[in-house]
């Protein structure tokens, strides 16, 4: 199925049903029980920072089990699959030293998730996930200095931007 023929099954399907998207993947990646090692896999063994609740780094780090989750939610009934990027952005993954691998981590969540969408006789689609950031524009870090503010809206459009590519 070509990307426009995924266009027009959506478009089609949302005037006559409901279109089921997946569930969180925090929380069934919380409970798969995974200690330090396993979000360091091979590639990040001897970072020197932990890295411990970076969910989004086990697209590179555990794909398959990203992938089972995935395919979890879609043999449930999910007709759009979430890609494991709601902290892949810049501001979210400076706080572990891993900004540089924004890009990558967008780029191969949705392969990801395509591949297992592409692995079934229906359609099944695939959305990126573009999360909050930890940071605010609206609300001052300092209460001493309302004004105050971690990122500005520009940064936040960078950010956006660069997470989107």
């Amino acid at each position: 199925m070509t990307r426009d023929d995924r266009i027009e099954w959506l478009e089609s399907t949302l005037t006559e049903s409901i279109v089921i998207l997946d569930g969180g993947m925090g929380t069934m990646i919380q409970g798969a029980g995974l200690g330090e090692s396993d979000y360091r896999g091979d590639r990040f063994q001897d970072f020197p920072q932990d890295l411990k609740g970076n969910n989004d780094l086990l697209t590179l780090t555990q794909p398959d089990l990203i992938a089972s989750i995935h395919k979890a939610y879609a043999d449930a009934g999910a007709s759009i699959l979430e890609t494991n990027t709601f902290n892949s952005n810049h501001p979210s993954m400076a706080d572990y030293a891993m900004e540089d691998l924004v890009s990558e981590l967008n780029r191969e969540a949705a392969k990801l998730a395509r591949t297992v969408a592409d692995s079934y006789d229906r359609p099944v689609l695939v959305a990126g996930v573009l999360g909050p950031t930890n940071r605010t524009c609206s609300i001052s870090p300092d209460v001493n200095d309302p004004g105050a503010r971690n990122i500005t809206f520009s940064q936040l459009v960078k950010t956006y931007t660069e997470a989107t590519r």
